[in-house]
């Protein structure tokens, strides 16, 4: 096994290539720690799910405020990607992301326009319910 390497991550919250900035994963998570954790269908429901897709994206466009400066220098939002937590039988995990995609659009307007990606997933860190990564167009 590879020694540890503590010092360094092993990934970025945010990378540039060239006029793209993609932005790793988020989870819901503020002030109070994690929000509705577990699987959409069983413990959480798809409003509280949706509910925390919009604090991931706003975690995401946090990360953009962070790296550009301003979220002035964003072009516009090329692709979110949402993955969401799902109990046995639930197949709507788009209605999950929508929350996202409404977030991109109220904060930046016509800007805000992408492709989207929304898959349900047997698990994700911390037992979230969601998670959203955005690619940034700066």
């Amino acid at each position: 096994m590879a020694e540890s390497v503590t010092s360094t991550p092993l990934y970025e919250r945010a990378v540039r290539v060239g006029e793209l900035l993609f932005v790793s994963g988020q989870l819901p998570i503020g002030d109070g720690g994690l929000l509705y954790p577990g699987r959409v269908g069983q413990e959480v429901t798809v409003e509280q799910a949706r509910e925390a897709a919009v604090l991931a994206a706003r975690r995401c466009l946090d990360v953009v405020r962070d790296e550009l400066g301003s979220l002035e220098a964003v072009k516009g939002i090329a692709r979110i990607g949402g993955y969401v937590s799902v109990g046995e039988g639930f197949v709507d995990a788009p209605a999950v992301v929508d929350g996202a995609s409404w977030l991109a659009l109220d904060v930046l307007g016509e800007k805000g326009h992408h492709a989207r990606l929304a898959v349900g997933v047997a698990s994700l860190p911390l037992g979230a319910c969601v998670e959203i990564e955005m690619t940034v167009q700066c």
